[in-house]
């Protein structure tokens, strides 16, 4: 009998993502049993136990024939869910061969590597999502490669950009974010050392060889053998933890700028599908990028436990573990569906170059003061060139004029072309090849 997984009721950012699914109490569960299936499995091909037990407790590792709910309550007593899942277990396979259910092995090592499958598991779509972003992103860099638009730094306009090259700046943090999760993923250890992480009681079962036990057991589960039991040893976790906080704020990095463009006052981009709001009909909310931003607030604060986690005492801990278990699901769950959001934000994501190019007017013409002072000063000197700019910035504003009027009033500049000088759309830089260079990343 099985327990209606968490629904994520106030967590609209992961609620039916392919996260939550590969997260949810009846995914731990089953992780679980596959990681006390694996163990026997794997003794069974060392010779340490029969093949029967081993078909005889992988059958009977069935989810569907646990309760998470009464896992859970009766968790307490022990302090951790694999302590009643044994006697579960055990009870299921039967007086022949329930012996061989967890043999020499501790809670820790199951919890541990079910959590690896955990994580595996939910990375898989994760990735997925990061790679629809990236292409995402690389289309629409391409598109936008020479859309000029305002740079701001600071919050104020500050020299022309491109779209494009801003896509393709998203579109490098997703890369990086997708190469430090696989790299994580593609690490991701079993765990098994014992009730101290000596092997010990493997040897006592009569293993001639304990450490071809840990290689065996990693090969069934689908994860990399560990050189070492890391009951205290947090690597594994504080990776997961570095990979996920990354992904989160890469993606909240995208968020931020959506959020700030569609500001109605800006509007120069747009989500595909906005939300709506239950007071206002007009309002078509950027409700994707609202979920992402929320993510990345909260993932530093999980991966910060996690870290925290590393320093644990002696060779199992009491507590420093414990601490670990809520904060990378949680982690797992917020980037999953940051990841899935950011796919569905990217894809659909509205463009309007029409309102860039209008707010590229908004200063007059001053965003190029940096291009005039480089190109006035072999004319003017470039003190004469700097008191000159100072003058007509403040009269574009005092006079409501562009700059490019007040220049063509100056004699020394009658034979420059103004026009083109002040055209913000003639002064992005390199944007252009650098969004090409960008792109040739894959």
């Amino acid at each position: 009998m099985t327990t209606a997984p968490d629904a994520g009721l106030l967590a609209p950012g992961w609620a039916g993502s392919p996260a939550a699914d590969a997260t949810d109490d009846r995914a731990l569960v089953r992780a679980l049993l596959d990681a006390e299936a694996a163990l026997t499995r794997a003794q069974a091909g060392l010779g340490l136990a029969p093949e029967e037990a081993a078909r005889a407790v992988t059958e009977a590792a069935d989810p569907a024939r646990f309760d998470a709910s009464s896992l859970a309550e009766r968790a307490r007593g022990g302090g951790n869910p694999v302590i009643p899942l044994v006697a579960d277990l055990t009870k299921a396979v039967g007086e022949e061969h329930g012996p061989y259910v967890h043999r020499g092995a501790t809670s820790q090592d199951i919890l541990d590597s079910a959590l690896m499958l955990v994580a595996a598991r939910a990375l898989e779509p994760l990735l997925a999502d990061l790679g629809r972003t990236e292409r995402a992103l690389a289309r629409l860099a391409a598109e936008h490669r020479d859309t000029a638009m305002p740079g701001r730094t600071l919050t104020q306009h500050a020299v022309p950009t491109t779209f494009g090259l801003k896509a393709a700046g998203w579109r490098a943090l997703v890369l990086d974010a997708r190469d430090r999760t696989a790299a994580v993923r593609s690490a991701l250890p079993a765990q098994l050392g014992g009730a101290a992480g000596t092997l010990a009681a493997f040897g006592a079962y009569g293993a001639p060889d304990p450490l071809a036990l840990p290689a065996a057991y990693a090969r069934e589960l689908g994860l990399c053998a560990p050189l070492l039991p890391w009951h205290t040893l947090r690597t594994p976790v504080a990776d997961l933890a570095g990979c996920l906080a990354f992904a989160a704020a890469a993606l909240g990095k995208i968020a931020a700028d959506v959020l700030t463009l569609s500001r109605t006052e800006i509007g120069e981009l747009a989500e595909g599908s906005g939300g709506g709001s239950s007071a206002m009909p007009h309002k078509a909310n950027p409700v994707r990028s609202t979920l992402i931003a929320a993510a990345a607030r909260r993932a530093p604060q999980l991966a910060a436990t996690l870290y925290g986690s590393l320093a644990a005492e002696d060779e199992r801990p009491a507590g420093a573990w414990h601490a670990e278990w809520e904060p990378l699901r949680d982690l797992l769950r917020l980037t999953g569906g940051a990841a899935r959001d950011a796919a569905e934000l990217t894809e659909g994501l509205q463009v309007r170059p029409e309102a860039m190019r209008e707010h590229l007017a908004l200063t007059h013409g001053l965003i190029v003061s940096e291009r005039l002072s480089a190109e006035l000063a072999p004319v003017l000197g470039r003190a004469r060139a700097k008191a000159l700019l100072t003058e007509l910035a403040g009269r574009t504003y005092t006079e409501d004029r562009s700059l490019a009027e007040l220049l063509a009033e100056v004699p020394e500049l009658k034979g420059l072309d103004l026009t083109a000088l002040t055209d913000p759309a003639r002064y992005t830089g390199s944007a252009g090849a650098l969004t090409d260079r960008a792109l040739e990343r894959r």
